[in-house]
């Protein structure tokens, strides 16, 4: 995770906030100034400036008052003590940033399971569409990152998991305080974040000192910086340190270190870069059909026998699956589900059943038939 500037404001953001207004993809009469740059060197995303031009700046319109003095654009200022404060809240590699604190394996998993297994399973086994965090011993897994089925079809393929593959323990521990649970982000003490951290290890196997973490471990700020994951050092180029940026521009300079091919090799490329190299060649009138016996047609799908099946408890499966968000909204009977009901109650079904772009999981992550989590679907929009 690469710390924040705190030097400069982005210009992109001031631009954004007080200058642009977005009105469509539109050519400005303009080319652009120059490529940006931090400290006099390019930055690694390959941005151009562009200048404002007839009360345009690229493809956006600005507004004129503020554009009239560019450089309260492009050359950004000073950000006050309290806008670092606001913004400075990464958690480095070692655990740099962490805040006092402690938790146990035990705690850990009395809160991972009020609050996470719904979505991530037993121990840390996935589910209901959200990625599993562990799948056993980080360390032996870790050796499956280099599996390549192009040479070995029957090899099994890499396992990326967070003891696995994650390269930094800080990672995580800022990843759940800023973004976990959801939908409640940012409602964990830091505490309990030490807790779910320390649990999270346990499931994973990882060791600090040569010692497996076991259930009576305790993490906290001090002991934190003494646990290595077992991928810290299985990503290219190497961002750490005070050359990590200078790192990544020289390994971005040249195209063999991430299998591209320039066209041409002096000239900076902006599209058609890549040679083609591969030769398609398709038959035609030609393929297997002779099968013996031959393929089935048949595409229905077996009926659900929903008269053989036994009925769930649904408040026991809604408290154990769903409580954990729909007790705070759209609980049980309450007047939110409203303009929801407005759509139909097969189109909220429909929306339970198969999940949202919102974020509710397939079935809320409960192992379910169609047919009986309708039932858990009616009790949560009516109340009984």
């Amino acid at each position: 995770m690469l710390k924040l500037n705190t030097k400069f404001i982005s210009t992109a953001s001031i631009a954004a906030a007080v200058a642009v207004l977005t009105v469509g993809c539109m050519q400005n009469n303009a080319e652009p100034t120059g490529t940006s740059t931090v400290n006099g060197k390019p930055t690694i995303d390959g941005g151009v400036i562009y200048p404002v031009a007839n009360d345009k700046t690229g493809p956006y319109y600005v507004n004129p008052q503020v554009a009239a003095d560019a450089s309260k654009i492009y050359n950004g200022r000073v950000p006050t003590a309290n806008e670092i404060k606001v913004w400075d809240k990464d958690i480095q590699a070692g655990g740099i940033g962490l805040p006092e604190g402690s938790g146990s394996v035990e705690d850990g998993e009395e809160i991972y399971e009020a609050k996470c297994v719904m979505c991530h399973g037993d121990f840390g086994s996935g589910g209901g569409g959200y990625p599993a965090l562990s799948k056993g011993n980080a360390y032996e897994l870790q050796k499956t990152l280099t599996n390549n089925r192009w040479h070995d079809p029957e090899a099994d393929g890499p396992v990326r998991v967070f003891g696995s593959y994650w390269p930094q323990l800080s990672t995580l521990w800022w990843y759940i305080k800023d973004g976990m649970p959801h939908p409640k982000s940012k409602t964990l003490t830091d505490d309990q974040v030490y807790a779910l951290t320390a649990y999270i290890l346990n499931i994973n196997e990882i060791e600090i000192n040569g010692e497996e973490i076991d259930d009576e471990f305790v993490l906290n700020r001090e002991n934190f910086s003494k646990i290595v994951m077992p991928n810290v050092n299985g990503f290219v180029p190497k961002i750490d340190g005070p050359k990590g940026l200078d790192n990544v521009r020289t390994f971005y300079a040249n195209p063999k270190n991430f299998g591209a091919i320039k066209v041409k090799a002096d000239e900076r490329c902006m599209k058609d870069c890549q040679e083609k190299t591969v030769v398609v060649t398709r038959i035609q009138g030609a393929g297997i059909s002779n099968f013996l016996p031959p393929m089935s047609d048949v595409r229905d799908l077996p009926k659900e026998d929903n008269k053989a099946e036994v009925k769930v408890n649904v408040k026991e499966v809604y408290n154990n699956t769903c409580a954990m968000c729909h007790s705070s909204y759209l609980s049980p009977g309450s007047a939110d589900w409203k303009p929801y009901l407005s759509e139909g109650m097969e189109t909220v079904y429909k929306k339970a059943i198969h999940g949202t772009e919102g974020g509710m999981p397939a079935k809320g992550g409960a192992d379910l038939s169609d047919a009986n989590f309708k039932l858990v679907v009616d009790y949560i929009v009516h109340g009984k």
